[in-house]
């Protein structure tokens, strides 16, 4: 449900198996434009985080280099949804195992921001901290445990998220 002056921050972390230029994460970064275009042009999308290139993988958010940040803004979750499960991007996040560590804890969270502001990479690991210290809250939250934009009635909603890609290892 669309919530007016609200937006929805989604971000989710990753450390590749691999330094970026090794052969074993080439098709991860094989599918990056054309995973980033399709997000551009799916309902709802907002924004994204960029670096120098059309995506986010060149930052060094940590001293670590093969961790890796998406954030992005959405209009609702119903539109985040429909993207991350029910579009081609589904197909590749299901492969991320062949790129990817297996994560302790959260690797993906979601938050309300107001409509207009842009998230920042220490939010990002603000809301997985509280996530993961606390459990899902209005402040962080999962597919899993939705939580209702600010001021909107109701309790947290369970979106049935697959299995195998609830955001946490």
């Amino acid at each position: 449900m669309t919530a007016p002056g609200w937006h929805l921050a989604q971000a989710n972390i990753g450390r590749l198996l691999a330094p970026p230029e090794d052969p074993q994460v080439a098709g991860f970064f094989a599918e990056l434009d054309r995973i980033n275009a399709l997000a551009e042009a799916s309902p709802g999308f907002v924004w994204r985080l960029t670096g120098e290139g059309n995506n986010a993988t060149d930052l060094q958010p940590t001293p670590d280099p093969q961790l890796i940040v998406n954030l992005s803004v959405w209009q609702d979750a119903e539109a985040l949804f429909g993207f991350v499960y029910r579009s081609a991007h589904t197909p590749v996040m299901a492969r991320r195992k062949h790129w990817f560590e297996r994560f302790d804890g959260h690797y993906q969270v979601l938050w309300w921001i107001g409509a207009g502001e842009t998230p920042s990479v220490s939010d990002v690991f603000a809301r997985l901290w509280m996530l993961e210290r606390f459990g899902p809250s209005a402040h962080a939250f999962t597919f899993k445990a939705r939580f209702p934009a600010p001021g909107l009635p109701g309790a947290p909603v369970d979106m049935r998220p697959d299995p195998w890609c609830e955001g946490r290892a």
